[in-house]
């Protein structure tokens, strides 16, 4: 079996999505979801690079991607950031968008 890097988040955006453009022109949206089960929460980190993002702070959201960590300089200090950099970033009430990233997803999976 190949090493793969699958992920898949299914939460709530806990704020309005911040957007920037990087030095080669790529636009990055940053996007936080909370996901809850029981009184488990947890705030994931999403990326979405060169896409459009037409989700707001209070949708529910299902992201389909691959887990990152990058390290990066601030204050003179080395930080690091693990996120999710999402392929997909749907609204979880579209069905049926929401089941063909997670086909994918379990295809890529499968191998």
């Amino acid at each position: 079996m190949n090493d793969l890097n699958v992920a898949a988040v299914c939460g709530t955006v806990t704020s309005e999505p911040k957007q920037r453009e990087l030095p080669s022109g790529s636009i990055v949206t940053n996007v936080e979801v909370t996901t809850r089960l029981d009184d488990d929460t947890h705030s994931v980190p999403i990326v979405v690079v060169d896409a459009p993002v037409t989700v707001r702070a209070g949708d529910q959201v299902v992201a389909v991607g691959r887990i990152v960590r990058r390290f990066f300089r601030a204050g003179g200090v080395t930080q690091s950031r693990t996120e999710l950099v999402a392929t997909k970033l749907v609204r979880a009430s579209n069905k049926r968008t929401v089941d063909r990233a997670l086909q994918r997803a379990a295809a890529e999976l499968a191998g």
